[in-house]
């Protein structure tokens, strides 16, 4: 088996680092998957054994979300990019119209791709500021009463800033792109109509997103559309209408059931805020060495971004960090300086490597 001593401390942003038992489990279970002899790559998506897999991911992630009976959780293909379009496609028919509120590039797609197929509006937008923050708890928002929903990422990879309060928004079901930060914390499925989320950043691999969506918002969907493209017909197929991405929804069970393991959200949400404050103490304790990117009231408990002076510290600095197999942590081009992605699976152990770390070098060149 292999160890976590042996594996290097990964903070890419996504595809990203996953649970060491979950990939021990798939490692002891390549070849034989369930006693069939046979592995979860090769078995017919129509077996005993495949389907009782699919049913299990299902319960989990109900179970560890509290998810009511009257949503439906599903299993499809082309990642958060193809809900951008999804969403719109199937709930702004007619003279529907949807609010958007934007908080970083991947709401700015998810608009894009909503203006092809009907009204929509820009409710928010934190885009004068380099989209550092988030709207705040009471913070008024231009929604407009008659939207069918109102979209929301929930977590913005990119810029380091995240929702620790979702909005009110009096009755309006929301729609949220929760791709990186998918059960980082407990919260109340309820007020949304729709969650989506690729996997590739806080549930498993590339190649699988999860949606779960309130049966009201399943009767209101086009009738007309595409089969593979309706939330309907997913539904009513158990996402089972063609090949699923099987192995995806394999790696998804065995991380959820990590996560249950270890005590379920709670106890993920306590080591996550532990990881994060570590790096926002070394951030916030050398202010002439690192500049935080978001708003102290919007930073990300997933994606810490931060900056420093000027290219040549920056590139001192993950030329060390390199070093010492701390690896992923250029920011994005966007916003540039340095991005420290510690989802669920992100060891402490790792983020106290960087610390520590970053500490030693502020020190030096502060």
């Amino acid at each position: 088996m292999i160890t976590q001593t042996q594996r290097v401390h990964n903070f890419y942003a996504g595809p990203a680092t996953m649970p060491l038992p979950a990939l021990e489990r798939a490692q002891a279970e390549l070849l034989n998957f369930a006693g069939t002899g046979m592995s979860v790559m090769e078995i017919s998506h129509r077996s005993k054994e495949y389907l009782a897999l699919h049913a299990e991911a299902q319960a989990l992630l109900r179970d560890l979300l509290t998810i009511p009976a009257n949503y439906k959780v599903l299993f499809l293909q082309g990642g958060a990019s193809l809900q951008f379009a999804m969403v719109p496609m199937n709930l702004l028919g007619g003279d529907r119209r949807a609010d958007y509120l934007v908080t970083g590039d991947w709401s700015k797609k998810a608009l894009k791709e909503a203006k092809r197929f009907g009204t929509t509006q820009v409710a928010y937008s934190a885009e004068g500021s380099n989209f550092d923050r988030v709207p705040q708890p009471g913070e008024a928002l231009s929604l407009d009463p008659g939207a069918a929903y109102v979209h929301l990422t929930s977590n913005n990879t990119i810029f380091g800033t995240q929702y620790h309060a979702f909005p009110d928004t009096q009755g309006i079901p929301l729609v949220a792109d929760m791709s990186s930060d998918m059960l980082w914390r407990p919260f109340d499925v309820t007020p949304f109509g729709l969650i989506y989320a690729g996997a590739q950043k806080n549930l498993g691999p590339s190649g699988v997103v999860v949606v779960i969506i309130r049966e009201d918002l399943l009767e209101r969907c086009e009738p007309n559309l595409t089969p593979m493209l309706s939330y309907r017909t997913q539904a009513e197929n158990d996402s089972l209408y063609n090949t699923p991405p099987t192995f995806g929804v394999y790696m998804l069970r065995n991380v959820l059931a990590w996560l249950k393991e270890i005590g379920g959200l709670a106890e993920i949400e306590r080591r996550n805020k532990q990881k994060a404050e570590l790096l926002y103490r070394v951030i916030d304790a050398h202010p002439g060495v690192y500049q935080g990117h978001a708003r102290p009231d919007s930073r990300s408990v997933m994606n810490v971004t931060w900056r420093l002076p000027n290219e040549e510290l920056e590139k001192a600095f993950l030329k060390g960090a390199d070093e010492r197999d701390l690896v992923g942590l250029k920011g994005h081009r966007s916003v540039g300086g340095m991005r420290a992605s510690i989802y669920n699976a992100m060891p402490l152990e790792s983020v106290q490597v960087l610390a520590e770390y970053m500490d030693a070098f502020a020190q030096k060149h502060g």
